[in-house]
């Protein structure tokens, strides 16, 4: 029976074979215990023998940084559509004829099916595949960029922002499911780092591009070229990135069944064998894509722990996307900067964000270790490690500690240096600060939720993009109104308090999450047993 609390291991009780070593091409142990990879030659002491089983992954490190390498492009598009956006505001609503709040309202729905997407969208990948997941967010998502390049009035604007949403939206919760499938606990913040890399150089890039664009092109272009960046990504992703789900192929050593979990090379070969009478291979059934069912999505969400990483998530996001949806306005109104220049503000926020992203990866990695060491843990870097004997949390909240509070303090300077209007350096550096540190913060506990969830990956992400994006689409409703009534120190003096005043939630979860998560792991070891008694034997 599968600890459900363990990285998922390989699903395949009748496998023949353990599984190739990845990526150095040699056959994995097969005999009855075998040296931790972690141990070292000068220290006898440190060897330990763990159990024989398969490979947590048999995919070449080669492939391995492919795969990272394109998924780290696709989580750009979510960051990138949201953003590009911001600098193009005032044009668009003097070109459709509409005020600056009517555009703000395509935020706010723009944000509600960001929420909404990525519950179905995590259900259909965890059940049918990445492969297929990614392939129908891309088709929606590449034509309903063609549809607002074209659009010439605020209702097809509105309309179509939804479609586009619909269809980028879910991309970071796949991004980080396939860093699930593909990478243990023990160097998941290091591929996360990089997967996250991608994601925050959507608040540093796009935004200079928005204003690029809409300066010297006008507009439109801005959807034109998000449109070429997904059809650029989406040939080679559909002709060479393998299936990585580990309910299809299980640790990449079951070849896929179905074609859309297959790439171009796999389809060649399967139709090859197929003409000569060959097997494909592999004792799974082919699967079969049925319609995303969004309330496993909800399930999550009323976990203990969950719920608690969930609700403290949520906060970190919501002042970010507050700060970043109103920067371009603010400085507007502050130093009357042109499209370019207020696409180009955005810089130090979106370099913080990417400074945090790779030091986020080294640092967790090391807390890992060094807790590990410190209980007497050994880490398993082959065939992943049990988590139901290792504090996750703490591993995971201690490093963010610091950054969290860190950044409250960059948010309520921020309020008030807007708030006195000083020269511009004063906002663009805070913003760098806040982008390292806030976001960071909250990227550090995605990774925990991720940890937290191996067996549905996608669908934990999915939740936390459903309750953060709710949230952000009640905040950017909100946050013009509180500018005006409080004033920008104020304003953002309250956000920066809200996390400090929930902030022992963190604490909370280092003292009680593992009795959680241990309460959780039990109770779907009885539901597993319970489904096996009530199912017949064929």
């Amino acid at each position: 029976m599968m600890d459900p609390h363990q990285d998922p291991p390989l699903q395949q009780e009748s496998q023949k074979y353990d599984a190739e070593d990845a990526g150095d091409g040699r056959p994995a142990d097969n005999s009855s215990s075998n040296i931790n990879d972690t141990t070292s030659d000068s220290d006898p002491e440190a060897l330990v023998q763990v159990p024989s089983g398969p490979a947590y992954s048999v995919f070449s490190k080669s492939t391995k940084r492919w795969i990272v390498t394109m998924i780290a492009f696709s989580s750009f598009v979510s960051p990138m559509t949201a953003n590009i956006y911001f600098p193009a505001l005032v044009p668009i609503a003097r070109d459709l004829d509409v005020s600056v709040s009517m555009i703000n309202l395509t935020l706010t729905t723009y944000m509600i099916f960001q929420a909404i997407a990525p519950t179905l969208v995590g259900d259909l990948a965890d059940a049918a595949g990445r492969r297929p997941a990614f392939l129908i967010c891309f088709v929606i998502y590449i034509f309903a960029n063609l549809g607002l390049a074209l659009q010439k009035n605020f209702a097809a604007l509105l309309v179509l922002r939804m479609v586009q949403s619909a269809g980028s939206s879910g991309t970071v919760a796949l991004s980080f499911a396939v860093i699930a499938d593909v990478a243990v606990s023990a160097e998941r913040g290091k591929y996360m780092g990089i997967v996250g890399a991608g994601i925050n150089i959507g608040p540093a890039l796009s935004p200079v591009f928005g204003g690029l664009l809409a300066e010297y092109l006008g507009w439109p272009a801005i959807f034109w070229f998000c449109m070429i960046y997904a059809a650029v990504w989406l040939i080679p992703y559909a002709l060479t990135v393998p299936e990585t789900c580990r309910n299809v192929v299980g640790n990449g050593s079951i070849p896929a069944q179905s074609w859309w979990n297959m790439t171009a090379v796999d389809l060649c070969r399967a139709h090859r064998r197929k003409r000569n009478g060959e097997s494909l291979g592999g004792a799974r059934t082919k699967q079969k894509l049925r319609f995303p069912n969004p309330f496993n999505t909800l399930k999550v969400a009323f976990e203990k722990d969950l719920a608690l990483l969930l609700f403290y998530g949520t906060l970190t996001y919501l002042v970010f996307i507050l700060i970043a949806a109103t920067l371009s306005t603010e400085l507007e109104a502050i130093y009357h900067y042109s499209d370019l220049q207020l696409g180009l503000c955005y810089l130090p926020y979106g370099v913080g964000c990417c400074f945090a992203a790779v030091m986020q990866g080294y640092i967790l990695d090391h807390k890992y270790r060094r807790i590990a060491r410190k209980i007497g843990f050994t880490i398993d870097y082959k065939r992943g490690d049990d988590l139901s004997n290792f504090p996750i949390e703490k591993a995971r909240i201690l490093p963010a500690s610091p950054f969290l509070f860190a950044g409250v303090a960059a948010v309520i300077c921020y309020g008030w240096v807007l708030h006195f209007e000083t020269h511009v350096a004063g906002p663009l550096a805070l913003v760098f600060l806040i982008g390292l540190c806030v976001t960071g913060s909250f990227s550090i506990l995605n990774t925990l939720l991720v940890d937290l969830c191996p067996e549905a990956p996608a669908t934990a992400v999915a939740a936390m993009n459903l309750v953060r994006c709710l949230f952000g689409a009640g905040g950017t409703a909100v946050i013009e109104y509180m500018l005006r009534t409080m004033g920008r120190g104020w304003t953002f003096t309250f956000w920066g308090l809200v996390l400090v005043l929930f902030s022992p939630i963190l604490w909370v979860l280092t003292k009680w999450g593992p009795g959680w998560r241990e309460e959780r792991r039990v109770r779907k070891l009885k539901e597993e047993e319970k489904e096996r008694a009530v199912t017949p034997r064929p």
